[in-house]
């Protein structure tokens, strides 16, 4: 248990909600979950399958109805066909990640990974045995990879790659001319599976495509896809998750599954139908919301002394560079939580090449956030 680490953004919370108990102002620019409600039929669905005597088990692997309407949904936003049977309804997003880590992740194997990234990739990779092996994501290229860095990463002994885009922490996107690269590249390597993280691929800017990699045949029998309803529906809560598994993949995720979990919430399964086959009304409207509040937060961002934030192309993040401060990361979180009143998460919470960032989660008030820059401004200032 001592390999197993934890995510930051819950930390803090906690630190942010224990000063406000203590009747302290506080501004939580850190955790990573919109600031919308669930939108009311989806409750309603949900509501109604507990009417209806929806209360016991259901197949490990996600009741036939949803997983038809994940595999319908993906062929309207990402234009391809998958057998609903491959297809694994899972309670959120992280178990994907976990059981994919678990099968591939073993003393001796190597694992790529996105960093700065989500700290459960580094976290589950050390907790498998496996050597994570950190793909640095640059500044300068938006926070996408270069794909011939990542692919010179590659060695015999590696079993898994994870690719995330639109990603947490940085609001990156991957261009499709470089993950064109990154797949034709990953020919040679038949023997590396990968695992596309894309619980973002809705939240995207300023017409940018969503390069999913279910879209590229020759990965189909070595990718594994994740995704859920957290962000796109403001369903944190609801731990409501997917996998699209290959084939060969998918008796032993069941397997884990049955372990694991059993299943998933009968009626959080039927809310998941609504969600998917319902109006979407409510998340372009939150989409826009967050366009609107990131140009707000990047504009005021460069603003202060000492802090350069590029515009993130996805998610709902931004990620400015503070070495111009003269504080480290850590540094800076905690300065701003402790004497702003304004949490944030530490860059070296999501690895190595997170130090000299901040990440600000802009899933918040347009008012909190301009209040929240104002207040570090004045902080700051007083150095």
């Amino acid at each position: 248990m001592s390999r197993l680490g934890t995510e930051s953004a819950f930390e803090v919370l906690a630190r942010a909600n224990a000063l406000a108990a203590q009747g302290k102002d506080i501004i939580n620019l850190g955790i990573g979950q919109p600031d919308f409600k669930t939108p009311d039929h989806i409750v309603d669905a949900a509501a109604k399958a507990l009417k209806d005597g929806h209360h016991g088990y259901t197949p490990a692997n996600g009741i036939p109805e949803l997983r038809e309407a994940v595999a319908a949904d993906i062929a309207k936003y990402r234009g391809v066909e998958v057998d609903p049977g491959n297809v694994m309804i899972v309670p959120g997003g992280k178990v994907t990640m976990f059981f994919a880590i678990l099968m591939f992740g073993e003393p001796g194997a190597e694992i790529i990974y996105p960093n700065p990234g989500f700290p459960i990739y580094e976290s589950v990779i050390n907790f498998s045995g496996a050597k994570p092996v950190p793909m640095a994501l640059h500044e300068e290229n938006g926070f996408s990879f270069s794909a011939d860095e990542v692919l010179a990463l590659i060695t015999p002994k590696t079993r898994l790659m994870i690719i995330n885009s639109p990603a947490n922490p940085t609001g990156g996107t991957v261009p499709r001319e470089e993950m064109d690269k990154l797949v034709a590249g990953l020919e040679a390597h038949p023997d590396v599976v990968v695992m596309s993280d894309e619980i973002y691929g809705r939240m995207l800017y300023d017409g940018r495509e969503h390069v999913s990699l279910l879209g590229y045949e020759s990965l189909r029998n070595r990718l594994i896809l994740l995704d859920g309803w957290s962000k796109t529906y403001a369903m944190t809560g609801w731990r409501m998750g997917y996998g699209v598994w290959p084939a060969d993949l998918i008796e032993p995720a069941t397997r884990l599954s049955i372990n694991c979990h059993s299943c998933v919430n009968a009626s959080a399964q039927f809310a998941g139908i609504a969600a998917l086959e319902g109006p979407q009304d409510a998340v372009d409207t939150m989409v826009a919301a967050f366009d609107q509040r990131r140009r707000v937060i990047v504009r005021a961002l460069n603003q202060i002394p000492g802090f350069r934030c590029i515009e993130p192309g996805g998610a709902f993040y931004a990620f400015p560079n503070i070495e111009g401060t003269g504080y480290t990361a850590r540094e800076m979180q905690d300065k701003l939580l402790n004497e702003a009143g304004v949490a944030t998460i530490a860059g070296t919470s999501f690895g190595v090449h997170g130090e000299g960032y901040l990440r600000f989660s802009y899933a918040n008030s347009t008012e909190n956030i301009e209040r929240a820059i104002d207040l570090i401004r004045k902080c700051l200032a007083r150095d």
